[in-house]
C-alpha cells in the first residue's frame, strides 16, 4: 500500500521540485557562506536513488517494515561511503537528511550543546495522536513542564516496588505451564512463544504501577470488578493491548515516511488512538471524582492497606487537574514502562539461550547471592550485589538497544564538532531546521569503538580494565538533558524478572529449527524437577 502512495506522491510533488530549484540554490549559497564564516567543512554526501531521489526513501520503508530499519543503516553507510565516515548528508526527494553515529557530535546534541536542539516535530506529530503531549512526545516548554511534572515520581522508593512485579511473575509462570505440552521423550516439552507473554507481563505490571488496576492480560480471570462510571463505557482492558500495537506500527511507517507521512490514510490509525485515550480516560475520570479516596476503591490482593499503594495517577493528581494532561502523561509512560522493558527481557533471553557459558555463570551469581526463593530479592541487592547482571543487560542493550534510532533537529543554526573535511574530523555547519538521524545500532557496530569482536555477545567487556566506562556512544534509554526518567525501573524489572526465571529453570539451549523462518529461534530451559519448557522468542531479529 505505502509504495503505490509514494509513487502517486511523486506526480504532485515534481512539479513542487522544479518551483523550488532556484530557492534551493539561493539558500545552499546562504548556508556556504555562514559555514565558512564559522571555519566548518561540509560532510560527505550520500548519492541519490530512484525517480526523484525517492529510491533511498522506499528502501527504508522497506527495510522497516521487515524489520531491519538499524541494520539498513549500517550497511548503506558501510557499503556506500565506508566503515571509516560515521557522519553523512543523506538526500532523500526534496529534502536532506544528516546521519551522524559519531559519539562526539551525539553527546554535543543531546547533552553539551543541546539547547540548540530539540525533537523533530516530525517525530511529535506522529506519536501526539495515540499518546497526547507528555515527556516523550512533546517538545520546548511543553516537554519542560511535562519533565518537571513527572520527575519526582521516578525518584521515590515506591517505583522499585519488587513485590508489585512479583505479583506479575507469577502469571508469568502459568502463563508458560499453560501453553506448554507434557513432556516429551528426550525431556523438552512443545514450543511455547515466549514474547508475547513478557509483553503481557509488562502491560500488567505498568497499568497497576500507573492507574492501580492491572489490565491482567496474563489471566483475565484476575481483573477487579470496576465501579460504574455514569455516563463513561468501562475501559477496554481485554485489548488496549492491542490497540497501543496497531498505533505503534501506524507510528513506525508514519516515522519512517517522514515529512511524507500525509501520503498514509489515518481512519484505521484513528480508530486505536480513540481506544487507547478512552482507555485512559475512565481511569483518569474515576481519580477526578474520587479525588483522595482513589486508592480506597481499589482492590487489594496482596494484604496492603491502600495508604500504603503508589499509583502514578494518584501522584500526578496532586499537581494537576487537568484531564487531558494526567491521559497524555499517564499514556507516555505506558507505552515506555510496558515496550521497553519487555523487549529487553526477550533479547536478554534470546542471547542467554545462545550462549550456555554466559548462562550458567549468570544463574550461578544469582542462586548464591538470592537461593531459590523471591522472598530473599532485595532491591538494594538486585542493584548492586551482582555486576554479572549489569554486563549481560549492557551488552543485551548494545548488541539490540530498544530504541535503535533517535533524533534532533537544530532550533537555531550551530555546528557539531565532527563529521566535515576529507576525514571526517572538522567541524561541520548545521543550519536552522535541519535534522540529524542518530542511529543507536550503528554506535553500537562500530569496531574502532568496541573491538574487532563487536559482533560477539560478551559480557565481560563490560568488565575488562575494571569496568567498561561508556559515554556517548552507549545510550539504550537516550543521554543528556531528555535521557529516560524510568531508565531504573526498567532495568530493576528486568534483572528481577531474570532472576525469578534463573531460580525456576536450570537449563536454556538453543534448539534451531530449519522450517522456522531466518533469524527466528528456539529457546529450550530445562526444569529441575525433571519437566521442560521449550521456549521461542516472538520474530526478533539479531
Amino acid at each position: 500500500m505505502i509504495i503505490p502512495l509514494l509513487i502517486c506522491g511523486t506526480l504532485f510533488l515534481s512539479l513542487k521540485f522544479l518551483l523550488s530549484a532556484r530557492s534551493k540554490r539561493l539558500l545552499a549559497e546562504e548556508h556556504d557562506l555562514k559555514a565558512t564564516s564559522r571555519k566548518c567543512s561540509p560532510a560527505p554526501r550520500m548519492a541519490k536513488k530512484g525517480f526523484l531521489g525517492f529510491g533511498r526513501l522506499i528502501e527504508s520503508v522497506k527495510a522497516t517494515n521487515e524489520g531491519k530499519g538499524p541494520q539498513y543503516v549500517v550497511s548503506s553507510i558501510n557499503s556506500e561511503m565506508g566503515h571509516d565516515v560515521h557522519t553523512v548528508i543523506v538526500p532523500i526527494a526534496d529534502y536532506e537528511l544528516i546521519t551522524t553515529r559519531d559519539p562526539v557530535n551525539v553527546q554535543a546534541m543531546l547533552a553539551t550543546n543541546s539547547s540548540d536542539w530539540d525533537v523533530g516535530e516530525a517525530r511529535t506529530a506522529s506519536w501526539q495522536p495515540l499518546f497526547g503531549d507528555g515527556v516523550f512526545t512533546s517538545r520546548g516548554e511543553e516537554w519542560k513542564h511535562s519533565r518537571a511534572l513527572v520527575r519526582p515520581q521516578f525518584t521515590k522508593d515506591q517505583i522499585n516496588d519488587l513485590d508489585l512485579i512479583e505479583r506479575h511473575v507469577k502469571p508469568l509462570f502459568d502463563a508458560i505451564d499453560r501453553n506448554s505440552l507434557p513432556t516429551n521423550e528426550d525431556g523438552w516439552t512443545s514450543v511455547v512463544d515466549l514474547q508475547p507473554l513478557f509483553y503481557n507481563m509488562t502491560m500488567d505490571i505498568t497499568t497497576e504501577l500507573i492507574y492501580g488496576y492491572s489490565v491482567h492480560s496474563q489471566n483475565p480471570d484476575s481483573r477487579s470488578v470496576l465501579p460504574t462510571l455514569p455516563g463513561l463505557a468501562p475501559p477496554d482492558r481485554a485489548n488496549i493491548g492491542i490497540h497501543m500495537d496497531a498505533g505503534k506500527a501506524w507510528i513506525e511507517t508514519r516515522g519512517a515516511l517522514w515529512k511524507y507521512r500525509w501520503l498514509l490514510p489515518t481512519k484505521q490509525f484513528n480508530k486505536h488512538c480513540a481506544a487507547v485515550h478512552a482507555y485512559a480516560e475512565w481511569f483518569v475520570q474515576l481519580r477526578l471524582k474520587r479525588g483522595d479516596k482513589y486508592l480506597e476503591g481499589i482492590r487489594q490482593d496482596t494484604g496492603q492497606g491502600s495508604s500504603s499503594r503508589y499509583i502514578l495517577l494518584d501522584e500526578l493528581a496532586k499537581l494537576t487537574q487537568d484531564p487531558v494532561e494526567l491521559r497524555s502523561q499517564t499514556l507516555n509512560i505506558l507505552t515506555a514502562g510496558r515496550d521497553t522493558t519487555a523487549a529487553l527481557i526477550g533479547w536478554i533471553f534470546y542471547f542467554l539461550a545462545r550462549h550456555p557459558r554466559v548462562f550458567n555463570k549468570l544463574r550461578d551469581d544469582c542462586l548464591r547471592e538470592f537461593g531459590e526463593s523471591p522472598e530473599n530479592i532485595e532491591f538494594k541487592s538486585l542493584r548492586d550485589n551482582i555486576p554479572y547482571m549489569t554486563s549481560v543487560i549492557n551488552e543485551a542493550l548494545r548488541m539490540a538497544p530498544v530504541i535503535p534510532l533517535n533524533e534532533r533537529v537544530a532550533i537555531r543554526d550551530t555546528v557539531l564538532p565532527r563529521g566535515g573535511g576529507l576525514n571526517g574530523d572538522e567541524p561541520m555547519f548545521v543550519p536552522q531546521g535541519q535534522q540529524v538521524l542518530i542511529p543507536t545500532y550503528a554506535m553500537t557496530r562500530r569496531e574502532d569503538l568496541w573491538g574487532a569482536d563487536v559482533e560477539e555477545f560478551k559480557p565481560e567487556r563490560w568488565e575488562e580494565g575494571g569496568g567498561r566506562k561508556h559515554g556517548f556512544e552507549f545510550i539504550p534509554f537516550g543521554g543528556g538533558v531528555r535521557q529516560c526518567l524510568g531508565q531504573q525501573f526498567a532495568r530493576t524489572k528486568a534483572a528481577y524478572v531474570v532472576v525469578r526465571l534463573l531460580q525456576k529453570y536450570d537449563r536454556i539451549e538453543n534448539a534451531e529449527d530449519p522450517a522456522d523462518a531466518p533469524l527466528k529461534f528456539h529457546h529450550t530451559i530445562e526444569n529441575r524437577s525433571g519437566s521442560g519448557v521449550q521456549v521461542r522468542l516472538h520474530e526478533v531479529q539479531c
